[in-house]
């Protein structure tokens, strides 16, 4: 039995270093307004014989709008991994949001893999609130509906197998159907989790980042990731900066992590950022 094992990468392509510590939780601490950035990423796969882009990012111009500070194009970042966008056959789409969903047209021979959920929710009767609809795009949300139309969109409901040692998994939350995908490494399974957690410390504190559509999934889904995940260390928050302090960096390029090596953080590091924590 095949126990194909892959290679990944996280790229961080755009930085909001103004964010404060409170906005990013639930349930905040009222004496912490120090400075929390978030980092926006977009994370790729590599097989033997195969690659996966998980997510597309969004472009400079809706860095400008939003008020983002853009590092670079994450389609010109996944050149420095030897991967072109135009040869990417399957990229998977863990939500619909701006900054997950906004360059769908730089893979014009891709196939997006989304929750049916997912399309479901951002085309639905919760897109007439302004809140819930703030951080999604029209235009990304047109582009999807065209890959629909066009035969380039595989809809996906709950849980599934992408390839060998590639699984997607549903667990909703932060949007109806946000989707995490956990991935057989040398190092064990490890899990981009996506906006599942944020950051590390949504996920040690059980304080969700306050953007989401159900509570109560969102905190389920934090059991789900650590179930899926071969250890803390395993998990992959979607926005936190310290992803890039935590795991070794390609060479030549400090923003863009390799998440199929073990941590380089000291133990004292590793023991605050990936406590263990209960599931119940």
């Amino acid at each position: 039995m095949s126990k194909r094992v892959y290679e990944v990468y996280a790229l961080r392509y755009a930085t909001h270093p103004s964010r404060r510590a409170f906005e990013n939780f639930m349930f905040p601490d009222p004496h912490d307004k120090g400075p929390m950035p978030l980092d926006f990423f977009v994370w790729a796969i590599k097989g033997p014989d195969c690659v996966f882009v998980i997510d597309t990012g969004f472009d400079e111009e809706t860095a400008v709008r939003r008020q983002r500070t853009y590092l670079q194009s994450p389609i010109e970042m996944l050149q420095h991994i030897d991967i072109d966008a135009q040869d990417v056959t399957d990229v998977v789409i863990t939500h619909m949001h701006y900054d997950h969903a906004g360059n769908m047209r730089a893979f014009p021979n891709a196939r997006f893999h989304i929750q049916q959920d997912e399309m479901a929710y951002c085309t639905g009767r919760c897109m007439g609130y302004e809140v819930l609809r703030r951080p999604f795009a029209a235009r990304d949300v047109q582009v999807a509906i065209n890959c629909l139309f066009e035969g380039r969109m595989v809809m996906h409901k709950g849980r599934s197998e992408l390839a060998d040692g590639i699984v997607l998994q549903q667990v909703g939350g932060h949007t109806k159907g946000l989707q995490v995908v956990a991935v057989r490494t040398a190092r064990g399974q490890v899990v981009l989790a996506s906006d599942a957690a944020h950051y590390w410390s949504n996920l040690r504190r059980r304080s969700p980042y306050p953007m989401m559509v159900d509570v109560d999934d969102m905190l389920d889904a934090y059991a789900t990731v650590e179930a899926l995940a071969d250890g803390p260390s395993h998990i992959i928050p979607g926005h936190d900066p310290k992803v890039l302090e935590v795991f070794p960096s390609l060479i030549g390029n400090h923003n863009i992590a390799l998440l199929h090596f073990s941590p380089i953080a000291s133990d004292g590091v590793n023991a605050k950022l990936f406590p263990v924590v209960g599931t119940g």
